[in-house]
């Protein structure tokens, strides 16, 4: 692939790895059948969340599993539950909100390690298999609802659930919409369609409307874009799993650098943290780590939910 510009190539350091007292290699999942092909799948690390503390909390799709994670490394396991957890934001200083892929948007309790329902259905209907999702400044939550579609099923959908809980669809027409995040002023959302191999670009219009979304980055490989974030200078991060890195792109779409995930690596979502919010963590589901590259440029604080429940 030729670029006007030469990236600069790095290479991430494994900052933890799941204990094995956590794994499950002999228990069979729906989740790991319809997703992984009937592989034995031990865990599979989702959902990267910084907490100001000094935790990072990460998901367990297959095994309904949240993981509170120390800087030094060691794992907690703060709740397990009847669902397919993925994508995780920080809700208020209790909470997170969680994208469940089985029951739909499900709250948090952090220190009683309860999970209830959030979010289940749209005019009583079913989500297809809820992703991932970001707040902007004013507490409007944006979330993708993927599924199992994809190029052969274009029907994926993302959504916005305003702070007056007001639900619009703002696309229906995606190649399994995945990971998602605002640009700095937010003026335009970001997502990224793992089967269609790209990320769009959805402008925001000043009455909440989209228009004029086009492709705004192209990949390839066995498995597109997931995860995406960005940072305080409007750099976009997309997490690519089928090739084990993160893109990291200036406005123009061009790669800068490129963080390299170990031979065999599958990089799945990605976060800043750590003291300065500097710190790139990255979920590796193959192996059961996670990753981090420490980077020159901050990301930004996040935003939580304003709305209450």
């Amino acid at each position: 692939m030729f670029y006007l510009i030469s990236p600069e190539m790095r290479t991430a350091e494994v900052f933890t790895r799941m204990p094995e007292k956590f794994r499950k290699p002999d228990v069979q999942t729906d989740w790991a059948r319809a997703n992984r092909g009937g592989l034995p799948t031990d865990s599979f690390l989702e959902g990267p969340v910084w907490d100001p503390d000094g935790y990072l909390f990460v998901t367990d799709i297959p095994h309904g599993r949240i993981f509170r994670i120390s800087q030094s490394g060691e794992w907690d396991l703060v709740a397990q539950y009847d669902g397919e957890p993925n994508g995780m934001k920080r809700f208020d200083q209790s909470h997170l909100l969680i994208t469940d892929y089985r029951n739909g948007l499900m709250l948090l309790d952090i220190e009683r390690g309860e999970v209830r329902p959030y979010l289940e259905r749209r005019n009583s209907e079913r989500f297809r298999g809820v992703n991932d999702l970001t707040f902007d400044s004013r507490g409007n939550l944006y979330f993708t609802d993927q599924g199992q579609t994809g190029l052969h099923d274009p029907t994926g959908r993302v959504y916005r659930l305003s702070v007056d809980g007001k639900l619009d669809m703002l696309l229906g027409n995606c190649p399994s919409p995945n990971g998602l995040v605002l640009s700095p002023d937010e003026h335009v959302l970001f997502v990224g369609m793992t089967r269609g191999n790209c990320v769009w670009r959805v402008p925001l219009q000043a009455d909440g409307s989209v228009s004029k979304v086009g492709q705004f980055f192209t990949s390839y490989g066995p498995s597109g874009p997931d995860g995406l974030t960005v940072d305080v200078d409007g750099r976009i991060f997309v997490a690519n799993p089928g090739l084990g890195r993160v893109w990291v792109l200036n406005r123009r779409a061009e790669p800068v650098e490129i963080l390299m995930g170990p031979e065999g690596a599958s990089v799945t979502n990605i976060c800043f943290g750590g003291r300065d919010m500097k710190t790139l963590f990255m979920t590796e589901s193959t192996n059961g780590t996670v990753l981090k590259v420490e980077m020159a440029i901050a990301g930004p604080l996040p935003h939580q939910a304003k709305q209450a429940n």
